[in-house]
């Protein structure tokens, strides 16, 4: 999910920032290269002055997207307390990503051959959400939002270096965790009657005992993100962004030990109590071992834990009441959550009740949310990363043209790269899924389900991109009120669609669906942020942004189509991998080449800027 306001380096005086960072030449292209590249290639208009923040931007944190449904937020907090040499930090933060995402894909993909997608693959993924929506909603907003900024802020204004106020937080923090995971133990039943109404018989049996084992994380899952913030704000970003890796890799051999115990096909009547047991406490060790990894960093880090509990006059107190727009907004998010998990375990449910035998519940659709926010993940967020420490130098200086330049740069960059991809994903994405999803316990029509609701999700790339690029900057701006009060009209109208598919669509179809009103959620917000920043900005230069989209997009379809064509000309191979993995293979090698052509054709120049560049540094090495 995460908090990514990097502003303990100390900027550049603003005429100058972009020449010295021009003159550090490094040997990849890294997002804030291109953003210099796009700054010296659009000159520089009228300054506008006037400016103002809400509050000091350094005392917001960022809690993601905040709806997330399982571990591995999009937004790491490495970033809110980046080193001045941002450059180096992204390239940690993006291979850092990049790998925890490869090991979760592959972990992934296991567990659909370990338990399907269909009623025991629902079960466990349930009962797997309720740890990190309870954490998130009681504790994990809280610290991403507002005690990591406050812990870097009082390590560098504190006599003691902050070690007071770490020691009461650390003490604090983990008394909350612990009676927090006891109680969720003793009243895991609940939860799933709360996330999961329509489960009945085996399949509720399994949820109740799946969630017991798993909200004992709770207690790791905070130990985690406590430790990870102090390991940022000491400026140590490795053990944050590769202990996750090491928490899919021991999930993964709980997956293989699983299937070579179990085999394929286990059902909520099949699967045994020890077999229960094994997936349920493995995969809480993952997430202990991870913990342990982390505090072992931090200790390397000279932090010694002494328990205190006089927290008066700490400043913990006045910072968590200065979160209360922050957590209305994690609120409304955990509550779209819910409304997300209930319509689809209640679709998944009455579909098995009909008699079909493809997965059409959470399980499917949290495996294609999954492979939807790779491109954000991976792309996005190194894009904001880059972006926000020269946005918060034009912020201080009051400058609305050079903040309203930043966003528009950081977006057209962002959808550089996310447009092609995301077209690419409609195309292929049925092939995909059933090349990797395909076995086990998952057959080719469980794979296709989820590969149709990956298409429909990916229709919702830009506006989720947009909204998230949006909210930055107002969080730049100090300004935590308006995001959250935007995400209020926003999940009404993700929520009414929502629930609307249950009454009109077909519970087989309801899961296909349910990325609409997902993607509802982000265009609503971002439509109506859009109109607020226009006016604070005056004007968020929509001309160019709309025209360099619209050009984007006509650059896909030679590529879309040819990427077609492919997996028409392939579809007679034998097996499920080869055809998708020849048309994939053709269609992406020879797509990639089409859209250049075109784009260079179309003279989109974020496209042609960005190939310059890489052809520069190539030509240096």
């Amino acid at each position: 999910m995460p908090s990514d306001h990097p502003r303990e380096q100390d900027p550049a005086p603003s005429g100058a920032s972009a020449e010295a960072r021009t003159r550090h030449r490094r040997p990849v292209v890294m997002p804030e290269d291109v953003l210099d590249t796009y700054e010296r290639d659009e000159p520089e208009g009228v300054p506008e002055t006037g400016l103002r923040t809400a509050r000091d931007p350094s005392d917001i944190g960022d809690v993601g997207t905040a709806d997330r449904m399982e571990d591995g937020d999009e937004i790491g907090g490495s970033a809110h307390t980046a080193p001045g040499n941002i450059a180096r930090s992204s390239a940690v933060m993006a291979l850092g990503t990049i790998v925890s995402r490869v090991t979760g894909f592959v972990r992934t993909i296991l567990l659909a051959a370990a338990i399907g997608t269909q009623l025991l693959g629902d079960a466990y993924q349930t009962a797997g959400m309720v740890p990190y929506m309870i954490y998130d909603l009681l504790i994990g907003g809280l610290l991403a939002s507002v005690f990591v900024p406050f812990l870097v802020k009082r390590r560098k204004l504190d006599q003691d270096g902050g070690n007071r106020t770490e020691q009461r937080l650390v003490t604090l923090m983990l008394l909350a965790l612990f009676v927090i995971t006891v109680l969720s133990v003793l009243v895991a039943e609940w939860f799933i009657r709360i996330y999961a109404g329509e489960f009945t018989g085996a399949q509720y049996e399994v949820s109740v005992v799946m969630a017991r084992y798993l909200v004992t994380q709770i207690f790791f899952i905070g130990a985690s993100g406590l430790a990870s913030a102090m390991l940022n704000a000491r400026n140590r970003f490795g053990a944050p962004m590769w202990a996750p890796v090491l928490n899919n890799v021991v999930i993964i051999g709980i997956l293989l030990w699983f299937m070579s115990v179990a085999g394929p096909g286990r059902t909520p009547e099949t699967v045994t109590p020890g077999e229960l047991m094994l997936l349920g406490l493995g995969t809480a060790m993952g997430q202990v071992l991870q913990a342990a990894v982390l505090v072992w960093a931090l200790a390397a880090a000279g932090f010694r834990w002494r328990p205190r509990l006089d927290l008066r006059g700490s400043g913990l107190g006045e910072a968590a009441g200065a979160a209360s727009w922050m957590m209305l907004y994690i609120v409304v998010a955990q509550l779209g959550a819910l409304v997300s998990t209930n319509v689809a375990t209640r679709a998944g449910t009455r579909a098995a009740e009909l008699g079909f035998d493809s997965g059409a519940g959470i399980t499917a659709y949290k495996f294609a949310s999954m492979l939807f926010q790779l491109p954000y993940a991976i792309i996005a967020v190194s894009v904001i990363t880059a972006l926000l420490p020269r946005m918060s130098e034009h912020v201080a200086a009051g400058r609305k043209d050079q903040v309203r330049s930043d966003f528009s740069r950081g977006f057209r960059l962002s959808s550089v790269l996310i447009v092609p991809i995301s077209v690419a994903m409609i195309v292929f994405a049925i092939p995909f899924c059933v090349m990797i999803y395909a076995q086990g316990s998952t057959t080719a029509s469980d794979a296709a389900a989820i590969g149709r609701i990956l298409m429909v999700f990916c229709v919702m790339l830009i506006p989720f991109t947009l909204f998230q690029l949006q909210m930055r900057v107002f969080y730049a701006l100090g300004d935590t009120r308006t995001p959250a009060l935007v995400s209020i009209p926003s999940e009404a109208a993700h929520a009414v669609t929502a629930i609307a598919l249950l009454f009109v669509v077909e519970p087989q179809h309801v899961v296909v669906w349910l990325p609409v009103p997902y993607g509802l959620y982000y265009i609503v917000g971002s439509v109506v942020m859009w109109y607020l920043l226009h006016r604070k900005l005056n004007g968020m230069d929509g001309r160019r942004t709309a025209v360099t989209l619209f050009k984007l997009h006509v650059a896909t379809v030679p590529a879309a189509v040819f990427g077609l064509a492919m997996i028409y000309a392939f579809r007679g191979l034998p097996g499920d991998l080869w055809p998708g993995l020849a048309a994939m293979l053709a269609g992406g090698v020879v797509g990639a080449v089409l859209f250049v052509v075109t784009a260079k054709f179309l003279n989109v120049t974020e496209v042609t800027s960005f190939l310059d560049l890489l052809r520069t540094r190539l030509r240096r090495r």
